[in-house]
């Protein structure tokens, strides 16, 4: 199982990870990243590993 990890010590809310990933992240009600789902299919997977590394904050990481 993978699942998307957010250090919310880094995330300052740019949003990328949810533009990039919208099945995987969203931004809650205080403008900050928060992840949709707990274990990533394939597609998941591929689209979570390009938002964390699109992540200007590094504040994304994928977990087996």
């Amino acid at each position: 199982m993978t699942r998307a990890v957010i250090d919310t010590s880094k995330c300052v809310g740019h949003g990328q990870c949810a533009m990039m990933a919208p099945d995987v992240f969203d931004l809650d009600a205080g403008g900050y990243a928060e992840t949709l789902v707990d274990e990533l299919t394939g597609d998941q997977r591929r689209d979570a590993e390009t938002a964390a590394m699109a992540c200007p904050e590094q504040a994304i990481r994928l977990e087996d």
